[in-house]
């Protein structure tokens, strides 16, 4: 296909506002997939976005469509996320593409992730493409929407969006025909040397890496020595291949065409999204400049439950490797033995990653409290300590000071609900920055503690607002914070794994909590088992997990001297030998230090 026919784009919209639905429709104008193969959420095949009814990760596919002028164009989608902890996923995309599809829902107007994407596509320079769903809902306020869309920016101040129903298909054979018109078509030379940007990527057991490529310059052939420019990284690779929406081998792939690369290395760490794919015999000069490494911002143990250690580390390779904004390293602990210490956009993504571990590996998994990246200065030492696994936090008495991370947080709500947000952001230690009007709805500036935000914030907000809020995230510096580290002890044990960051003022209150949740979930013995929650070496609270059985010290049968002594000589040493032994934990446990209302 000639470059002038060819158009690469995205679509970009806010969660539940119709992307895939709209997707799948172009894919059934263009008749991509046959009547037969059609099905609802066709890009979303992953089994946990089936499950949340949300795109995790980025799709591809090629698509043709034949104008009314008999003209054939190549229209290569990429699908994108639109969940908050999957804004890295759509950079990617859009740094793919030459134009986006600016999708928004009638029935709830622009929303803050809308906002938040849009300006991705700004600052990658896409020609927008403004459409208007679910025009066929009777709850539609189409002429406000359309107000809200001009008021994003200049350039849409005076654009007359096209409306459309994604789910009866009204309105989709207009977007098809605006796409070739308002989106340019890929420059670059098919006779210079082989210039290719990889995307994204996955990992595939029988054919090793297989790279998303988009074409810059070049041409790619199949059985080509190709050359990954960031590790200086050397392969021939085995096919190369367009999405449709399955991989289908191709003959070549030219000029701003999107496809696929075989790459037959075993090695996940081999390659890295955001590198440039060129020729080993004449490579390109100038290479792209990489992709912004995405920033974790919580943080989380996994620790596999039958030990095996080795098939957990490859299967987060494996995954890291197809979602690059997911990071990890190997970390002990004393009470769990090896484990993944992995880093996450939010708590949503680290859902995601334990369920894909579930379905796609088999593996099932414990999962410790998330927590953020502390940064503590410590006595004596000119460099700060960022520490970002409770186990680590220093003792207390070496801690000159430490600060913690801040996000600002730019929360869009309903009028009459404002007072409700306000309380949910003062209870979370946030700090009322700015305040102003979006359309109808209020926008609210806070700054927050991470920490406070990183479990169910979220979610918290959307259940207050019934789901009419919305809330966006930038990362916002470190400041001073009285943190201290909760060790929790079981039988007089410290549980490493268990230990976590809490303000100095919550202590009390949370150990509290903790220790009465712990005392039905922790599995009891043949005998009572203290747990205790320690701050800075002193027991903040304990409670006593109940025996399997009665007390020999406190039953009320009665017994001769002898025969209690015996039993109370057994429990005694029962407790002296379990309280240095591998102490089994189940989820719940963990779960219990969630549940806390830090």
């Amino acid at each position: 296909m000639k470059p002038t026919n060819i158009r690469n784009f995205a679509i970009i919209a806010h969660i539940d506002h119709g992307k895939s639905t709209l997707a799948d429709q172009l894919m059934a104008l263009t008749q991509t997939v046959s009547e037969r193969d059609q099905q609802a959420q066709l890009l979303d095949d992953m089994a946990v976005e089936q499950a949340h009814g949300v795109t995790v990760k980025s799709r591809t596919v090629r698509n043709f469509y034949t104008d009314s002028d008999g003209q054939e164009y190549e229209y290569n989608l990429i699908d994108t996320p639109g969940h908050v902890d999957f804004a890295y996923e759509v950079s990617k995309s859009l740094a793919a593409s030459d134009g986006a599809i600016l999708l928004v829902d009638a029935t709830q107007g622009v929303q803050a992730q809308t906002v938040a994407n849009f300006r991705l596509a700004q600052a990658n320079h896409l020609a927008i493409l403004p459409v208007v769903n679910k025009i066929d809902s009777p709850a539609a306020d189409i002429e406000r929407t359309i107000a809200q869309i001009r008021q994003l920016s200049p350039a849409l101040a005076t654009v007359d969006p096209l409306r459309i129903s994604a789910k009866t298909g009204q309105g989709v054979p207009a977007v098809l025909a605006a796409i070739k018109d308002v989106f340019p078509a890929p420059t670059g030379s098919t006779v210079a040397p082989l210039k290719a940007l990889v995307f994204d990527s996955l990992y595939d057991s029988f054919k090793g890496v297989i790279a998303y490529v988009r074409l810059a310059a070049g041409t790619l052939t199949p059985g080509m020595d190709n050359l990954l420019m960031a590790n200086a990284t050397t392969f021939t690779n085995k096919a190369i291949g367009a999405f449709t929406p399955d991989m289908t081998p191709v003959s070549q792939l030219g000029v701003g065409e999107v496809g696929y690369v075989v790459t037959g290395l075993k090695d996940p760490q081999a390659l890295r999204v955001g590198d440039t794919l060129t020729s080993q015999s004449e490579p390109t000069a100038q290479p792209f400049p990489g992709y912004q490494p995405a920033q974790s911002l919580v943080f989380a143990g996994f620790y596999p439950k039958n030990k095996k250690i080795r098939e957990l580390t490859l299967a987060i390779e494996k995954l890291a490797l197809n979602d690059s904004s997911f990071h990890f390293q190997a970390e002990v602990s004393e009470a769990l033995g090896p484990g993944v210490r992995c880093g996450f956009l939010g708590i949503f993504h680290l859902q995601i990653i334990r369920e894909r571990l579930v379905t796609e590996y088999g593996l099932d998994v414990l999962t410790t409290a998330p927590n953020v990246t502390y940064r503590v200065h410590l006595k004596g030492v000119e460099q700060p300590k960022l520490i970002n696994n409770p186990i680590n936090f220093p003792d207390f008495d070496q801690i000159e000071m430490t600060e913690e991370p801040l996000v600002k947080a730019t929360i869009t709500t309903p009028n009459d609900l404002l007072g409700a947000v306000m309380q949910l952001a003062d209870a979370h230690k946030g700090q009322l920055v700015d305040m102003g009007n979006q359309g109808d709805l209020i926008e609210l500036q806070y700054r927050l503690p991470l920490a406070e935000i990183a479990y169910d914030f979220f979610n918290t907000l959307k259940s207050l607002t019934h789901g009419y809020a919305t809330l966006t995230t930038a990362f916002d510096g470190y400041d001073l914070a009285d943190v201290v580290k909760v060790e929790v002890h079981l039988n007089y044990a410290r549980v490493d794994a268990l230990s976590f960051i809490v303000h100095r003022a919550d202590a009390p209150d949370v150990a509290q909590q903790l220790v009465h949740k712990l005392k039905y979930v922790v599995p009891r013995k043949l005998y009572p088992m203290p747990a205790q929650a320690v701050v800075e070496g002193k027991p903040l609270a304990r409670v006593d997990i109940p025996p399997l059985r009665k007390n020999a010290a406190v039953n009320g049968e009665q017994r001769s001297v002898s025969k209690k002594q015996a039993l109370l000589r057994r429990q005694s040493v029962n407790k002296r030998q379990a309280a240095h032994s591998d102490l089994q934990l189940s989820q719940e446990v963990f779960n219990a230090i969630l549940d806390l209302s830090l």
